[in-house]
């Protein structure tokens, strides 16, 4: 391992109350996040390495269905080197969505859009991401060169693995690794269908899955490493250490511990691993996937 080894964070939120509201932060049990939250805060917080790696880049997701939200994260990111892509929004369903992504990646700090994604969890529609409207939005976000990052729940991943089957040129992240049911408390039924889910939609070779908003999954105040580990080992089966990215879902996570208490966490379970599989968990694949280093020299000093 070289004298600094880095770390990507592959998810990354940041909102300012101030700017724009946050109505998915009005729901019971949000109040310990509802505040403004900004790039320091995720800097001062981050200080604990994981497996001797300190965080280096960030992928800053969007929150809220807005252009003009994603036009500032991607003014952020021009402005901030901690920043390293952004995962914006679009009207995938809108007749204009080409000349969406047209314009924000025309824009300031345009080129640091790697990637768009939808809240498909809130969709009631089972097979929201195969309407024609959505798919036309799709192939215009392949068409442009970008990734799409899959935020469902579990019970949609029947419409995950179809846009995988229909989309075999489209780069795919599972973003939280579809929200599995975690803990005591989840129905004991639920996590074998997870577990066979995960395993068809990682049969995709274009899909990788982010390591992420698993303690949000579980009991805020009760989880154990012992309630991470049978998910951790799936996703490990199915997509092999090559194909997974960490990300802290921060600052969601405080709402279950925070950076500290998932960094230690992971850096338990990568006991074993060796050191080019966590290379690659913890920054190739989500330097890979979101392409945060524009040569390869660069990446090399970096990752």
């Amino acid at each position: 391992m070289s004298e600094f080894a880095p770390l990507v964070d592959s998810h990354h939120h940041v909102w300012d109350l101030e700017r724009r509201a946050q109505p998915w932060l009005d729901e019971p049990g949000l109040e310990p996040i509802r505040r403004t939250y900004g790039v320091e805060d995720l800097r001062r917080e981050a200080i604990r390495p994981i497996a001797g790696r300190w965080l280096a880049r960030t992928v800053l997701v969007q929150c809220v269905a807005s252009l003009p939200e994603t036009a500032e994260l991607l003014l952020l990111a021009d402005k901030d080197p901690l920043v390293g892509a952004v995962v914006g929004w679009a009207d995938l369903a809108g007749a204009d969505v080409g000349d969406m992504l047209d314009v924000l990646l025309a824009g300031t700090g345009g080129r640091n859009l790697r990637a768009v994604r939808h809240v498909v969890q809130a969709e009631p529609d089972p097979e929201w991401l195969q309407q024609p409207v959505v798919e036309r939005g799709l192939r215009a976000v392949q068409d442009r060169g970008l990734g799409y990052d899959v935020l469902i729940r579990s019970h949609q991943f029947p419409q995950a693995i179809r846009l995988a089957q229909r989309f075999p040129e489209l780069p795919l992240v599972l973003d939280h690794a579809g929200k599995p049911p975690i803990g005591p408390h989840a129905h004991r039924d639920t996590l074998p269908d997870w577990q066979r889910r995960v395993r068809v939609l990682a049969g995709f070779p274009q899909v990788r899955c982010k390591v992420s908003g698993l303690i949000t999954e579980a009991d805020h105040r009760e989880w154990t490493i012992a309630d991470i580990r049978p998910v951790w080992d799936t996703l490990l089966a199915a997509f092999g250490p090559y194909r997974l990215m960490f990300g802290s879902d921060w600052p969601v996570c405080v709402l279950a511990g925070g950076w500290a208490r998932w960094a230690a966490t992971v850096e338990e379970l990568l006991h074993g691993f060796s050191e080019h599989e966590k290379q690659a968990l913890l920054c190739d694949t989500a330097a890979g996937f979101y392409r945060l280093y524009e040569t390869q020299e660069e990446a090399s000093a970096c990752c």
